[in-house]
């Protein structure tokens, strides 16, 4: 039985490029974004992944990301379920804001503990630690049923809400998880035991 999980960031967007607070905001792939997401599915096709089912955010950047990836794999018309519980950590009053900008309004230090702490929320806003309060039960409740089944899953979602799953995925603290960073459209391919713990890891990166 299979029992594999394949979570991928979405490719560059088009405010990850401009170096915008993103979040909740639906904005679009660049043309390089674009690439990042077909080049994963290329790399994931490589592999002979087939896929049983997909989910993936209520975002666009995301869902294109997701569409890419089955494609790429001849699977375009698979079961793709969206759900916001994957939706990016929701940055609040930073939303649409340079991050430069945020710097010289709010000051260096409180941007950092806003953007690299863990349980410290921007103001109006997500911390690390509330996005995991959505994730997580969702992970349990709807992802994780279907590989434990045995099944090949696709979840494609954002920097910050594959964090929170990595995270209980990988028994990381939240010290540790801040640290970590998810390059756009890099999958990151998870073998479960029967039991649903981790049984092997593997990045595609290059």
């Amino acid at each position: 039985m299979s029992r594999t999980l394949v979570l991928v960031r979405h490719g560059q967007s088009e405010w990850n490029l401009k170096n915008l607070f993103t979040g909740w905001r639906d904005v679009d792939l660049t043309e390089q974004g674009h690439a990042e997401a077909k080049a994963a599915g290329q790399k994931l096709k490589a592999r002979g992944l087939k896929f049983d089912i997909a989910f993936t955010s209520a975002l666009s950047r995301a869902q294109k990301t997701c569409q890419h990836i089955l494609d790429a794999v001849g699977q375009g018309d698979l079961k793709t379920i969206r759900d916001q519980a994957l939706n990016e950590r929701d940055y609040g009053d930073l939303s649409g804001l340079n991050k430069d900008d945020a710097r010289k309004k709010w000051g260096e230090e409180q941007v950092h503990v806003w953007r690299r702490s863990y349980d410290v929320p921007p103001p109006g806003g997500e911390s690390l630690k509330d996005t995991g309060a959505r994730v997580w039960p969702y992970y349990l409740h709807d992802l994780q049923p279907h590989v434990l089944r045995g099944g090949t899953v696709l979840v494609a979602a954002h920097g910050n809400s594959l964090r929170a799953l990595i995270m209980a995925l990988d028994g990381k603290s939240g010290e540790e998880i801040v640290k970590l960073e998810l390059g756009t459209g890099v999958p990151v391919i998870y073998q479960l035991n029967a039991d649903s713990t981790v049984a092997s890891k593997e990045v595609l990166e290059g």
